[in-house]
């Protein structure tokens, strides 16, 4: 129970600062906002959150007339964040500015690795 109220005080204080404005500025927004209702929700477990939040602000949303190539950078992005990044966050701190830092590094890993591939 004490984890519930924490994390209740935690969304407080997101919605005064302005993370919860519906509009979603970076990837530590919408990463930090995502973690934070998810870890509320009962039987969430962290590993579930981290993974569902990774997914949603990697694919924000993306048009339905992506082209292949994004689309493949950006499964790439979600692998490299899933494996290297998840280890970041923790049940009572999201740390969204390191989950964007290593997201960003992953960003860089699967650019210049589809790059190098390209013909």
């Amino acid at each position: 129970m004490e984890m519930k109220g924490l994390l209740k005080i935690m969304v407080v204080v997101v919605m005064v600062m302005g993370g919860c404005r519906g509009d979603v500025n970076s990837f530590r927004d919408c990463y930090a906002k995502c973690f934070i209702f998810c870890m509320i929700e009962p039987n969430k477990s962290l590993c579930t959150c981290t993974t569902q939040c990774l997914k949603e602000c990697i694919f924000p949303s993306l048009p339905s007339a992506i082209d292949q190539h994004s689309q493949n950078l950006a499964y790439c992005k979600l692998g490299c964040a899933t494996s290297m990044c998840s280890n970041i966050s923790k049940t009572h701190n999201p740390d969204g500015k390191n989950m964007e830092s290593c997201v960003g590094s992953c960003s860089n890993k699967c650019t210049m690795s589809y790059s190098s591939s390209s013909p």
